[in-house]
C-alpha cells in the first residue's frame, strides 16, 4: 500500500504534499462566503429596489477572486503573509454577514426599508452622494483637528500645572473635579454668550470634550512618578525645568496617553452635537439633516464612515505611542 501511494504521488495522481500544506484554505472559504453573498445579491429579487444591486454583487465576486489568489500565492506576499492570514477568518464571517444581511432586509423584508438598508443599499448611498458626503468629512476634519489638538494642548499643560504644583492644584483641581463630569454638550448656552460664531463655539465643544480626559490624566501621572528621579537629579544639579520637562513629563507619558484616547473617543462623540450649532456641513450635521427625513440608509453609510475615521485615528495613535515609549518597552502593559 505504501509503494503504491508514493508512486501516485510521483506520478501525479493527487495533489502533492508540499501544495496542500502551502494551500491557505481560509481564503477558498472566504471566496465562497463572499460568492454565495453574490449569489444571493443577484439571484433573489429585491422586495423594494435599492439602486447599485449588480455593482455590490460585482465588488463580491472581485473580493471572491482575490481571496482565490491569494489561497495558492500567499506565501509571495513576503512579509505581509502574516497579516493577510491573520484576517482570514474575519474574511470569512464577512462574507456570512453580507450573505445574511441581503436576506433578512432586501430579499425576505424581515427587517423592512426605511428603517434598515441592505448592504447594497448603503453602496448606492456612497455612489450618489458621495460629493456631499466628501465635503461633509472635509468640514468635520477641519472642525475636529482645530477643537482636538487645542484641547489636548491645553490640557496638557494644565494637567503638568496640576500635578506639580502645590498652590496651582489647590485651586485648579476642584474646579476639575467640578467641571469634569458635566457633559461637553451642556454648556451650549454659555458657549452662545462666550463666542462670537457658532463655528468658534463647537471648536470649543469639541476642545473641551478631548482636553478634560488629557488634563486628569497628565495630573495622574506627573503626581505618580517616583520622588526617587526627583532627588537622583537634584543630587546632579538638576533645576526646576529640567525635573519638569525631563524626568516628570517623560514619567507621566504613559497616562498622557490614555487621556489621549480618551479624548479622542470623546471628541467625536461631541461632534454631532457641536455640528447642530448652524453648521452647513459635517458628519454630524448629515446625520441630523438625513434623520429629519427618515433617509435612514444615508445614517448607517455616514456612521460607517465615522467609525472608520475613528478607528484609523486611534490606530494612528496606537503608532505613535509605540515609537513615543519604546524606552518603555516590556515596562508598561496597556
Amino acid at each position: 500500500m505504501s509503494t503504491v501511494t508514493e508512486t501516485g504521488a510521483a506520478g501525479g495522481g493527487y495533489a502533492p504534499p508540499a501544495l496542500a500544506q502551502s494551500l491557505w484554505w481560509p481564503g477558498l472559504w472566504a471566496a465562497a462566503t463572499w460568492l454565495t453573498a453574490a449569489g444571493i445579491t443577484l439571484g433573489l429579487p429585491d422586495i423594494i429596489p435599492w439602486g447599485s444591486r449588480d455593482i455590490f454583487a460585482g465588488l463580491l465576486v472581485a473580493g471572491a477572486a482575490i481571496f482565490v489568489l491569494l489561497a495558492f500565492g500567499i506565501d509571495r506576499l513576503g512579509r505581509s503573509r502574516d497579516a493577510v492570514a491573520y484576517y482570514g477568518p474575519w474574511m470569512i464571517a464577512l462574507g456570512v454577514w453580507f450573505a445574511l444581511w441581503e436576506l433578512v432586509t432586501a430579499k425576505l423584508g424581515w427587517l423592512p426599508k426605511p428603517f434598515f438598508s441592505p448592504p447594497h443599499g448603503l453602496l448606492h448611498v456612497y455612489i450618489v452622494d458621495w460629493e456631499r458626503i466628501a465635503i461633509c468629512i472635509a468640514y468635520t476634519a477641519r472642525l475636529w483637528t482645530l477643537g482636538f489638538f487645542s484641547g489636548i494642548a491645553v490640557g496638557f499643560v494644565i494637567g503638568v500645572g496640576l500635578g506639580w504644583s502645590r498652590g496651582f492644584s489647590y485651586w485648579g483641581m476642584p474646579l476639575l473635579k467640578l467641571i469634569g463630569p458635566v457633559p461637553a454638550s451642556a454648556w451650549i448656552p454659555a458657549t452662545f454668550f462666550l463666542f462670537p460664531s457658532t463655528f468658534q463655539a463647537s471648536i470649543f465643544l469639541v476642545a473641551l470634550a478631548s482636553g478634560i480626559p488629557v488634563a486628569i490624566l497628565t495630573a495622574s501621572g506627573v503626581n505618580q512618578v517616583n520622588r526617587a528621579y526627583y532627588d537622583v537629579a537634584r543630587m546632579l544639579g538638576a533645576g526646576s525645568r529640567f525635573l519638569v520637562l525631563r524626568v516628570a513629563i517623560p514619567a507621566a507619558l504613559p497616562n498622557v496617553f490614555v487621556g489621549l484616547f480618551m479624548g479622542l473617543y470623546y471628541s467625536f462623540a461631541v461632534l454631532v452635537v457641536a455640528e447642530m450649532l448652524g453648521a452647513k456641513y459635517g458628519l454630524g450635521w448629515y446625520l441630523q439633516f438625513q434623520t429629519a427625513y427618515s433617509a435612514y440608509a444615508n445614517v448607517y453609510a455616514m456612521l460607517i464612515i465615522m467609525a472608520l475615521l475613528c478607528s484609523g485615528l486611534v490606530k494612528l495613535l496606537f503608532v505613535v505611542r509605540d515609537r513615543v515609549l519604546a524606552w518603555q518597552k516590556g515596562v508598561v502593559q496597556w
